[in-house]
């Protein structure tokens, strides 16, 4: 698939998706919606890919939706969709429940204003580092409508429900600092520091870890933030380290330890998941 509104790269062992409508703050289309979706399939089908970074062409990560069509930009009736309140399907939220599904690590670099749907795309992602020149903005609100992408689950699991109701009640934009303070983002570093740092992030995970146990850790993790007990964990973990505990990698990363060497991990996420992957869906 060309892209069109997005910019796919890859380079030591690392994609990186940059949203580029640079002219229009990079603001959210249902065809980039699209081209989201269908990077992500491209990275969890590449074994060859072990990280993704997410961020934003020129002066802005992603402005929101794209209002230029006017006061009818939500209405989806009006914009010629045949659709009902139980057949609709938002479009941001198409995209944030398939980031919950990679099996790759996700990066977000916030470079800019990330706003709307900039900001609830982010959710997903594993860890976000932002830039000085950030500003985060849940303003649904502001606009007449409610939060969406999934917001409602991911943003108070993330910073908590008080400090998620204060953003999204208040729908006010504000710093990357406070930010912050307020556990959306992992750490503020300068604009040119942005990309490097996300890399090194990056590259670090793709060098020194095996791609199967990094996958299965991501799924244990996110899964289990819905869980009602403890125990549900205690289950999918005693499978996991059952499973792994055999497999070449964790002979491998051993081996490695002991020999004061880098591990070669050789099992591959399109074909060494074990028998019990995906958990949640063999229920």
């Amino acid at each position: 698939m060309e892209f069109r509104e997005i910019r796919w790269e890859v380079a030591d062992r690392v994609a990186t998706i940059t949203l580029e409508r640079p002219e229009r703050l990079n603001a959210f289309t249902p065809n980039m919606c699209g081209e989201l979706i269908s990077a992500f399939d491209r990275a969890d089908e590449d074994d060859e890919v072990r990280a993704v970074i997410v961020t934003g062409a020129g002066r802005a990560f992603c402005a929101g939706a794209d209002l230029g069509s006017g006061g009818d930009t939500f209405d989806s009736n009006a914009r010629g969709h045949r659709e009902t309140v139980d057949t609709h399907r938002d479009g941001g939220g198409l995209v944030t429940l398939r980031i919950f599904e990679s099996i790759k690590p996700v990066i977000g670099a916030i470079n800019g204003p990330a706003v709307g749907v900039g900001a609830t795309m982010t959710l997903p992602m594993d860890v976000r580092i932002a830039s000085v020149d950030a500003r985060f903005g849940f303003v649904f609100t502001r606009r007449g409508i409610v939060p969406e992408a999934a917001s409602s689950w991911f943003l108070p699991r993330l910073v908590g429900i008080e400090r998620a109701a204060e953003w999204v009640y208040t729908g006010r934009v504000f710093p990357a600092e406070e930010a912050h303070a307020g556990r959306l983002v992992s750490r503020v570093v300068s604009a040119t520091d942005l990309l490097p740092a996300a890399r090194a992030l990056a590259r670090e995970i793709a060098d020194n870890t095996s791609a199967v146990s990094v996958a299965l850790a991501r799924q244990m993790m996110w899964r289990m933030l819905g869980a009602a007990h403890p125990v549900e964990a205690h289950e999918v973990d005693s499978k996991a380290i059952f499973s792994m505990g055999r497999s070449a990698d964790a002979y491998e990363g051993v081996s490695a330890f002991l020999e004061k060497r880098p591990a070669n991990f050789s099992m591959k996420p399109s074909r060494d998941m074990p028998a019990f992957y995906p958990w949640w869906k063999n229920r």
